[in-house]
């Protein structure tokens, strides 16, 4: 893949972030409409790995290049806002308004006039609900009583709303069922594929990965390195 082409670039990056060891990633590419799924980064370390791909943290060494640039060269608070924008975020650390419907919690990153919501804002909502797979008895309901699978979908709907370049996910699956972690992975992947996204979703669960994305990553911790996994026919014909 060309460099044009490349979304993310982690290359030869050390972040100690006071673990048991610090988080190394020798190199790890994304490019424009690619999934990736990265098994064995733990919850920590996913969060410290997408504040660096965010820009929020530096890397101690090495360098991370976002859209074509380093983040080290993001300066300013409006920048760095207006690059975070490019990046849906799919992470249980994103506030959910608890007291709020679905509708008015999914109408936040397009409003903040939720109460009634503004007719063009409703329309908008309602193409993200059913994109993501929220029932309308769902979208009516406070956000407190929702499933997990259904919070989870909000969650998506909502890193979707501003139209964003990459869906960044922290263990999504993480609470979720084994049947249903496979229909959301189904769903993720439809999304992703008809919005020509790049995705990048860490999760501890290999079959998960195999199903939402199209190349699976194996990080090895002590060394940074990251290791394909080949799906069940290509290890048959190896």
């Amino acid at each position: 893949m060309t460099g044009d082409n490349l979304l993310i670039e982690v290359t030869g990056v050390t972040k100690d972030y006071h673990g048991l060891r610090p988080l190394r990633v020798e190199d790890l590419q994304i490019g424009a409409g690619e999934s990736v799924a990265l098994l064995g980064v733990d919850a920590a370390m996913a969060e410290v790995l997408v504040s660096l791909i965010t820009g929020a943290q530096l890397p101690d060494e090495g360098e991370v290049r976002v859209f074509g640039r380093p983040t080290k060269s993001i300066t300013g608070v409006d920048d760095w806002v207006k690059e975070l924008d490019r990046f849906g975020l799919i992470s249980a650390r994103a506030v959910l308004v608890d007291q709020f419907t679905t509708e008015q919690n999914l109408a936040l990153p397009l409003s903040l006039e939720i109460d009634p919501l503004p007719p063009d804002i409703r329309a908008q909502v309602g193409q993200l609900a059913s994109e993501v797979g929220l029932t309308n008895e769902e979208l009516g309901a406070i956000t407190a009583v929702l499933s997990p699978g259904a919070q989870l979908r909000l969650r998506v709907g909502r890193a979707l709303a501003l139209r964003p370049e990459v869906l960044i996910a922290e263990h999504p699956n993480a609470l979720l069922p084994g049947n249903e972690s496979l229909r959301f992975a189904a769903d993720f992947a439809r999304i992703a594929a008809g919005r020509a996204i790049a995705a990048l979703v860490m999760t501890a669960d290999p079959a998960f990965a195999a199903a939402i994305a199209k190349r699976v990553l194996e990080f090895q911790p002590a060394t940074g390195k990251l290791v394909e996994k080949q799906s069940g026919w290509r290890r048959w014909f190896s």
